[in-house]
């Protein structure tokens, strides 16, 4: 489990990105890059970093369930997560 301060900032950094983004695509559509330098770190998409929505680990993270592959294979081996199911031939 990641600590709850590694999840509020990686929160804080979404609300950041989504605050600024037209700001942001503005200032590059004009090629005004001093300006976009005073922007916030944070600001910038390429800072975000994907977690598991239940454990928040950083790791292993599969894009289309949003979760990473220790929970994925715990909920399917569960039946949790509709259409997945343990492969065997």
């Amino acid at each position: 489990m990641a600590k709850e301060s590694m999840k509020a900032r990686e929160v804080k950094r979404q609300k950041l990105v989504e605050k600024y983004a037209e700001k942001r695509a503005a200032l590059k559509a004009a090629g005004d890059y001093e300006s976009l330098q005073k922007l916030p770190k944070n600001a910038s998409p390429v800072r975000l970093h994907n977690r598991c929505k239940l454990t928040g680990r950083p790791k292993g993270y599969m894009r289309q369930f949003g979760i990473s592959r220790v929970t994925f294979r715990e909920m399917a081996n569960q039946g949790l997560i509709p259409g997945v199911k343990k492969a065997s031939w």
